[in-house]
């Protein structure tokens, strides 16, 4: 396998630039020759002439011209890879990888990484939803920079990841105007009976409502159970029944249903996490995104007031 030298491609890469041995000599710190040397070694391997010389100038042949945009491409590319080492700003967009657990509610997940679109230095967001065990195993490959969660990373899973509890909010009860003033008088034990919409059998949520449920006594009617919570909302919205959802995106899932609230509890309460392979969080966006309510109950922190 041939291998290509970029002591030489550099030095071809500066007298293109400067335009002529003599500049480029004096900006490398090395003798005219030595250069020379060096593109008549890159022109041997590449099997290209690379100049046109004629007396004093050079001018770049139609290969000089290919080779000259790769190098530009090169040398940005290795320049931005010492900023990045280095954490030093750079006009190449960061690039962040997030994966979101399918059961976190889609306007939790939006409020949690919104941070990083105010960040000065433009960033790519690459999000990817998915099953909490698939989303860990492309943690621990490095294929994903975080995890966000309803819930803890496992221990049962043999991978290793820290939790970072982001906060933690209660629960609002709505449903669509109608049905919730059918239900609003006399909560929670209005619920008793009631139509209920309720996220999978297995989530977090869930176990969390049933337990409130047993806890005060009530026993709703399981209308339908949803592993989309979206699709859930729509069917909500149809008068299916009531559902609930976190306190903390209330407002918005109110406004955009066009639902009434019935209730909230802060007994029955919905936990979120940001999932990392590594102990210490140092991507620029994560730490955006975590910094302002990372060991904060999210009822205390800035985007709770909604």
């Amino acid at each position: 396998m041939e291998f290509l030298n970029y002591h030489h491609l550099r030095y071809f890469w500066v007298v293109a630039k400067e335009g002529s041995l003599r500049k480029a000599a004096d900006t490398l710190h090395v003798s005219q020759p030595t250069i020379s040397a060096q593109i008549a070694a890159l022109e041997g391997v590449l099997d290209e002439k690379l100049f046109h010389r004629g007396g004093r100038a050079l001018a770049l042949t139609e290969a000089g011209h290919r080779v000259l945009s790769y190098a530009e491409e090169i040398f940005s590319l290795g320049q931005e890879l010492l900023d990045d080492a280095r954490q030093r700003p750079s006009a190449r967009p960061l690039r962040v990888h997030i994966g979101i657990t399918d059961s976190l509610p889609k306007l939790v997940s939006y409020e949690i990484i919104k941070p990083i679109f105010k960040l000065a230095q433009p960033v790519q967001t690459v999000c990817r939803e998915g099953k909490v065990a698939d989303l860990l195993s492309q943690l621990a490959a490095y294929r994903l920079d975080i995890v966000l969660a309803d819930e803890p990373a496992p221990s049962s899973l043999p991978i290793k990841a820290f939790n970072h509890l982001l906060g933690e909010c209660g629960l609002t009860f709505c449903a669509e105007p109608k049905l919730a003033a059918t239900f609003k008088h006399k909560f929670p034990k209005s619920l008793n009976g009631a139509p209920v919409l309720l996220p999978a059998n297995n989530t977090v949520l869930r176990q969390s409502l049933e337990k409130w449920f047993q806890t005060e006594n009530i026993r709703p009617r399981l209308m339908a159970e949803f592993d989309d919570a979206a699709l859930m909302k729509i069917a909500a919205a149809d008068g299916l029944g009531f559902f609930a959802i976190p306190t903390l995106v209330v407002k918005e899932t109110v406004a955009r249903y066009e639902f009434q609230i019935i209730g909230r509890t802060e007994a029955c309460r919905q936990q979120f996490y940001a999932i990392s392979a590594e102990r210490k969080l140092t991507h620029p966006a994560i730490l955006a995104m975590t910094s302002k309510v990372i060991g904060r109950r999210i009822a205390e922190s800035p985007f709770s007031k909604i």
